[in-house]
């Protein structure tokens, strides 16, 4: 098995054991599996659209009703920029 294929078997598997009809059941302590799921949600914003606060927490929401630690993560992972309190992927 390459390292590929383990990597993706292993979101997978932090994906079954904290995701429940598409909500997070729990926010893991481990960081490595926060940011498997960090990574999941982010794949929920368009690329190249600015998103306003209010339109970032509808879509946290929908994941675990602690947006601001969501956002809050997603902003120091990287996963999503902030400027002037707009939003985006940053790829």
């Amino acid at each position: 098995m390459n390292s590929t294929s383990r990597d993706h078997a292993y979101d997978h598997k932090v994906l079954r054991a904290f995701m429940i009809d598409g909500r997070m059941k729990a926010i893991p302590a481990k960081r490595k599996k926060r940011e498997v799921l960090l990574r999941h949600i982010v794949g929920s914003f368009e690329e190249e659209r600015v998103y306003r606060e209010a339109e970032i927490n509808a879509v946290l929401r929908q994941f675990q009703e602690d947006v601001a630690f969501l956002l809050r993560e997603l902003v120091d992972l990287g996963l999503l920029v902030r400027h002037r309190g707009e939003y985006a992927r940053p790829d």
